[in-house]
């Protein structure tokens, strides 16, 4: 009998498709699945249909002998050891494209919610302050006609360009290389990552997190900012460094702040940033429309099930597995 193990309720009719290829254990909880829950589960698990609370490292992987495919349900696999996996010859999957467009919507609109001071105008109205229109009442920024700086030139970070240009940005951008491609198509620019933090109005974390991008955007970073310029994160939360971020926003060193994703993750409602007016956080919604979470519930469900098939992932975070051996 096949086993397969879902650490989460995903949307749609996922779950009785994979039903159809073996047994299903589905963890129904409010919270993560307890660590020490998930390690007993996986001892005769064939497939695992993981979410980004679930931290897929050796111990893990030593606790699921019979473990043939993880399938992780987001782009990012920032919790899974992607070295340990291939060493095993397991692959990972993961949901790029489906989320792309749906992503840079978010990015965008928390750009604007934050440039335009859109939140504090919603507070403002709620809590009875609104008596007359004043000519500068919470006047904010503009984000049509700036200059827009993202960090990471990957496929979301493509979809925030040309919203950009939507809105006659200027698109300059930093990655491990620049890209003629998209320099063509969006007449953008490369740049390296302490030029595009001083010349940008607007800068948009977009880029993985892995060991060399954690806290990249830390205090000196901040420090070469605009104080007129606001940072919007929808990577990871480990991107940014929280501790400077509040200090560069507390200080007026930056203007605003837009987070869809925090360190930690979920941000403690005691947290400093969440008492500051500039800073608009989102409980990671990123992808978080009802057509795109489907979709990517159907692309994790296709991973998993060519996963315990024997087949190639149709997207697969490890790809180098299949040129190990014995894969």
């Amino acid at each position: 009998m096949t086993n397969i193990l879902v650490t989460g309720q995903p949307p749609g009719d996922c779950l009785d498709r994979l039903a159809e290829h073996g047994e299903l254990e589905v963890w129904r909880g409010e919270e993560a699945m307890p660590r020490h829950a998930l390690l007993e589960a996986l001892a005769d698990v064939d497939g695992f249909y993981s979410m980004l609370a679930d931290a897929i490292n050796g111990e893990l992987l030593d606790a699921a002998p019979r473990l043939r495919v993880v399938s992780n349900f987001a782009v990012g696999v920032d919790n899974v050891d992607l070295a340990a996996c291939t060493a095993r010859g397991i692959p990972v999957g993961h949901t790029p494209d489906v989320l792309t467009g749906t992503t840079a919507d978010t990015a965008f609109g928390l750009l604007i919610m934050a440039a335009r001071r859109l939140v504090e105008g919603v507070d403002y109205v709620r809590a009875g302050r609104w008596q007359r229109w004043e000519p500068e009442l919470l006047w904010g920024l503009d984000v049509h006609g700036t200059t827009l700086g993202i960090v990471g030139m990957g496929r979301i970070g493509r979809a925030i360009a040309e919203r950009g240009r939507g809105f006659g940005m200027r698109v300059v951008y930093t990655a491990t290389a620049p890209k003629p491609d998209v320099d063509a198509a969006l007449d953008a620019r490369y740049l390296p990552l302490p030029e595009l933090l001083a010349e940008a109005d607007h800068v948009v974390v977009a880029t993985a997190l892995t060991g060399s991008t954690r806290h990249l955007i830390d205090a000196a970073a901040l420090a070469r900012m605009r104080p007129t310029a606001t940072l919007v994160n929808i990577s990871r939360g480990g991107t940014v460094d929280p501790d400077a971020l509040y200090e560069a926003l507390a200080a007026g060193r930056i203007a605003a702040a837009g987070l869809d994703v925090t360190e930690p993750e979920p941000i403690p409602p005691d947290h400093p940033l969440l008492g500051l007016a500039n800073c608009v956080i989102l409980p990671h919604l990123g992808s978080s429309s009802r057509a795109t979470r489907v979709a990517m519930a159907d692309l994790a469900a296709d991973n998993l099930l060519a996963g315990l098939a024997g087949e190639r992932l149709p997207a697969c975070a490890n790809p180098e597995v299949y040129a190990a051996p014995g894969g």
